[in-house]
């Protein structure tokens, strides 16, 4: 065997082990993620293609005005719309201090029979944050004002 054609093999041996590490590290990274990424959807997003109800997401956009109930122990119901959808929305737990109807929220969780069942809820840290997300929703339904100075 020629030092050339040993050169060769080994080259093809370390480009076949590269490629090999690659796929594993791609698939690795992948298995870890498969829980860790949240897709962000606007109400008219959940109502015009439900998620499946297995599926964790978040949803963003306006406590609906009137819509506030607070049910026994820590269960609170209350409606999230973007202006051209309004979704229900159940959360067991402590609400921020900052929530309230007619303000901006995130929450996350999942979608089941019809009403978001959060997990998290997140609300607006000031008078005149919003979350990016939430805004272009709201600017695409033509719902959001920008904060007067």
């Amino acid at each position: 065997m020629s030092l050339k054609s040993l050169k060769k093999q080994r080259r093809i041996q370390v480009v076949a082990l590269a490629a090999v590490a690659l796929v594993i590290s791609t698939a690795l990274i992948g298995y870890a993620m498969r829980d860790g990424i949240n897709f962000f959807r606007s109400p008219s997003q959940v109502m015009e293609e439900p998620p499946s109800p297995n599926e964790t997401f978040r949803i963003g956009g306006l406590v609906e005005e009137g819509s506030l109930i607070r049910g026994d122990g820590h269960e609170i119901r209350f409606n999230v719309t973007d202006g051209g959808a309004t979704v229900p929305v159940i959360f067991a737990g402590v609400l921020p201090d900052l929530f309230s109807e007619n303000q901006g929220m995130v929450g996350t969780g999942r979608y089941v029979d019809g009403v978001f069942k959060a997990s998290e809820i997140l609300a607006k840290h000031d008078e005149t944050y919003m979350p990016k997300e939430v805004m272009d929703a709201l600017k695409e339904q033509g719902v959001y004002k920008e904060p007067s100075s």
